[in-house]
């Protein structure tokens, strides 16, 4: 039987829809492309242990400079979409016995998946929901998260010691509460790694994780005795191989350790690449295709 273009393009788009319904419903997402020609064109200069390590080729001139219209303060437009930020609001939750300042990107309740981002020190939640520094790379996370049914937030952490570690796993709690039995994953940058380490250590909110991303972050020589770890959760590492605040080799030693003993986990080193540079380079729809997909 014959279809009319009209009757092809209807049947297209409830095919795709439901196709989003189910990525949705299993809790796994295969994240479909946004700009990939920008963010995810890398230069592999070594792969290694089956792909679960990879050295990214960077070059400061080339990924900042050519990148940015003003070096690491402003992206160049075509490497930012701003549409999202119609879902974009700034709250504050009563969590328990605290309230968290968070930006959020997407639906409040019944979302596909959640995805929850920690800065380091001295920042707040408006580093996360930035759409032009960093590259453009949080404003393609917000796209990839937001644009395809998911949600995103952005905390600010006030410390980094339990009293910030107890903040953030109640917002896990809330986020899952909020959409139930769907993927929750916990992205910590530099010294925000302390929160994910402390998290992994709450046996109530792994239950509630799908994984980890640890960019340019601390180690934890504790980690195998978390039940994180015991749940043998995905962590996908990110590190500049010259970042001068946490060496690259400890984080590498960590994954290999990890590695060894069959753990689910992936690292990728930035050849030359400083400690901001995970932030701006990480391919956020493979890093978080391999989590929710695990």
């Amino acid at each position: 039987m014959r279809m009319s273009t009209s009757h092809c393009t209807i049947v297209t788009a409830i095919a795709a829809f439901f196709l989003v319904i189910g990525a949705g419903a299993g809790a796994t997402a295969d994240l479909p492309p946004f700009k990939d020609d920008l963010f995810s064109a890398q230069t592999v200069l070594q792969t290694s242990s089956d792909g679960a390590f990879d050295i990214i080729d960077y070059n400061e001139m080339r990924d900042i400079n050519g990148r940015d219209q003003i070096p690491e303060k402003r992206a160049q437009q075509k490497y930012v979409s701003l549409g999202v930020k119609k879902q974009q609001q700034d709250e504050t939750l009563q969590l328990d016995t605290q309230k968290l300042d968070v930006t959020r990107v997407g639906p409040a309740n019944g979302a596909a998946f959640t995805v929850i981002f920690i800065h380091g020190r001295n920042g707040d939640r408006r580093l996360g929901a930035n759409d032009y520094t960093f590259g453009g790379n949080f404003n393609r996370l917000k796209n990839l998260v937001a644009g395809n049914g998911g949600v995103y937030y952005s905390p600010s952490v006030k410390s980094f010691d339990s009293d910030g570690v107890t903040a953030i796993e109640g917002l896990i709690r809330y986020a899952s509460a909020q959409a139930p039995g769907k993927a929750v994953v916990l992205a910590c940058a530099s010294m925000g790694s302390q929160i994910c380490w402390g998290v992994s250590r709450d046996a109530d909110s792994v239950k509630r994780l799908r994984g980890m991303v640890i960019m340019s972050g601390v180690t934890d020589p504790d980690f195998a005795k978390s039940p994180f770890f015991k749940a043998k959760l995905p962590i996908w590492f990110a590190h500049g191989s010259r970042d001068p605040v946490y060496a690259a080799a400890d984080q590498q030693a960590l994954f290999e350790k990890l590695l060894k003993t069959g753990y689910p986990t992936h690292l990728t080193l930035y050849q030359t690449g400083n400690h901001g540079t995970p932030i701006r380079m990480i391919d956020w729809r493979r890093t978080l295709n391999w989590i929710l997909g695990s």
